[in-house]
């Protein structure tokens, strides 16, 4: 079991984590660290793992953001987001900006916010550019800390 799982990761893992990145982005409780870990640990680039999980996790923080921008009725038909948590998510762009799309890889309010950016129709260019920041800069800490702890590979 263990040899067609590391066989799996093996022969399609960018692909894996594009799509893991990618559905992790959106309100699906799903999380792409562990497979940026394993590919890692299976000696994939680092960079490109990096790179991988981003561009997927920022595309699905795009959609996220459109169907925000469809309005409030769109994303209860598609996402069902609390009420708690977009209120939440709108105190924090009241109270530190745009600036708050940096935090959009944090679990469990990170999708809200890329929701609410959309809802408030935050110009897309600072979305792209605060999100893309926010989403490589976890991964590169998740992939690079794997490499050190491993003494360089």
């Amino acid at each position: 079991m263990l040899e067609t799982l590391s066989a799996f990761i093996t022969d399609y893992g960018y692909l894996n984590l594009f799509i893991l990145s990618f559905l992790a982005s959106t309100v699906l409780p799903f999380g792409s660290e562990a497979l940026v870990i394993a590919l890692v640990y299976q000696g994939f680039s680092p960079f490109t793992v990096v790179m991988v999980a981003t561009t997927g996790n920022f595309l699905g923080a795009c959609t996220t953001y459109y169907l925000g921008l469809k309005g409030r009725h769109v994303l209860e038909k598609y996402l069902s987001p609390s009420p708690e948590k977009l209120e939440k998510s709108e105190q924090l762009f009241n109270k530190y900006g745009v600036y708050t799309l940096l935090f959009t890889w944090v679990p469990g309010i990170g999708d809200v916010i890329t929701m609410v950016a959309g809802l408030m129709q935050l110009p897309f260019r600072s979305f792209s550019i605060l999100v893309f920041l926010g989403k490589f800069g976890r991964y590169l800490v998740i992939a690079y800390s794997i490499v050190l702890l491993n003494g360089g590979f």
